[in-house]
């Protein structure tokens, strides 16, 4: 049996920047300006920061998706760990057997390592597998119980999760590229955190005002705001709303997708503006410049933008939006705080969930009229947080000079 016992980090909450988090937080690597483990806040930060983007796709055979990115997502892993100089150990192979011995070898030497694997293929997800669909990310492993065959994991949630020792393989080896993946990282260089939180700012303000390194730049940033706005309330465009998400199954699925991406996609708060606020005034220790303190409210400001956003997207007076958004909020919760236990709970709020899905194909809740209404509603919650984050870009650049 090969269990970390000591092994009590479950503060990260995004794949990325919460692997690392929790990951360096149990090396005991601390950071120089609060004498505390390095914050998730301060690596989301350095990865890319905050951002806006906005995006819709349809796939045969599928509900359209509508999709908001809130944080930079331009290679934030590699991004992170260059900039702050971390050195990765990392080691593949093509074999379970030779990638169940790495692991165990640095549990052995009493490292939680970063391991990647596909949550589509891991037991505690709340929703049946489809072969069609895999999302491989890095997660930490503390404990590997050949006896028991478990697996004892640190993954999104402020609580361990387990899987058995085959589902965990099958998972491992799924996708080729991550296959046995492993990577143990040393501690970040005190001397380039200074210039890793410039960097890191840099991006946040560049991608808001300039065209991103892929895609149109009307998908991203200050210009993604208005896209968004024009989307939802211009229905002869060619992306729009009415025609992508018309009223119905199309449009209730849209709903859901910009609900989840705000709030609860690797999120622990609406759009995580409070968590670059927390970078900022880390960065303000860190760079001696203390405007991005300032900078730091007017993020805050823009968090019950965000919230009330939200609102305008599943409102508590139409109750089956009122219905489709507790139950959403209380699958996520339950992740959170309980992890496998609460699985059999999260299984019957997701298929009460796709029950009322399928259910508005015919019995939607808002006539045409409160559809066009329930649209503008978006919009003008929308123009708010452009105003507050357009206030507090302009801020940031000035800051930074």
């Amino acid at each position: 049996m090969t269990v970390l016992k000591n092994y009590n980090q479950f503060n990260g909450i995004h794949w990325e920047t919460g692997s690392v988090c929790n990951h360096l937080a149990s090396r005991g690597f601390i950071a120089p300006h609060t004498g505390q483990p390095y914050s998730e806040a301060l690596l989301m930060g350095v990865s890319g920061g905050a951002v806006m983007a906005y995006f819709s796709f349809t796939y045969e055979g599928h509900d359209p998706h509508a999709r908001i990115l809130t944080r930079n997502t331009f290679d934030p892993w590699d991004t992170m760990l260059a900039r702050l100089g971390v050195i990765q150990t990392i080691k593949h192979s093509t074999k379970t057997e030779k990638g169940t011995k790495n692991l165990l070898d640095m549990l052995d030497d009493g490292v939680a390592p970063i391991v990647w694997a596909d949550v589509c293929s891991l037991p505690y997800r709340s929703n049946t597998l489809d072969e069609e669909m895999w999302f491989t990310i890095p997660m930490v492993v503390y404990g590997y119980d050949t006896a028991a065959k478990t697996v004892y994991i640190a993954d999104r949630a402020k609580t361990g999760l387990t899987a058995t020792t085959a589902e965990f393989d099958t998972a491992r080896s799924r996708i080729k590229k991550y296959k046995h993946r492993i990577a143990m990282l040393d501690a970040p260089d005190e001397g380039k955190l200074a210039s890793a939180v410039q960097a890191g700012i840099w991006d946040t303000i560049k991608l808001y005002t300039e065209k991103p390194p892929k895609g149109s730049k009307n998908n991203f940033g200050l210009l993604a705001f208005a896209n968004l706005r024009k989307m939802l309330t211009r229905p002869k465009s060619r992306l729009s709303w009415e025609k992508i998400f018309p009223a119905g199954r199309p449009m209730t699925a849209g709903l859901r997708w910009l609900y989840s991406d705000i709030n609860h996609f690797g999120k622990n708060s609406p759009a995580e503006r409070d968590t670059y606020a927390d970078f900022l005034d880390e960065a303000s220790l860190i760079l001696g410049n203390d405007d991005l303190k300032g900078v730091a409210q007017l993020f805050r400001q823009a968090l019950p933008a965000w919230e009330a956003f939200s609102e305008t997207i599943l409102p508590d007076h139409i109750p089956y939006f009122q219905e489709t958004k507790s139950l959403m909020n209380r699958e996520k919760e339950l992740f959170l705080t309980e992890g496998n236990r609460s699985l059999n709970e999260r299984k019957a709020i997701h298929d009460h969930l796709t029950e009322r899905l399928i259910q508005s194909e015919t019995d939607f809740p808002l006539t045409a009229e409160q559809v066009n209404i329930h649209r503008e509603h978006m919009a003008d919650a929308l123009a708010t947080i452009e105003q507050i984050e357009t206030k507090a870009i302009q801020a940031l650049k000035d800051a930074m000079g």
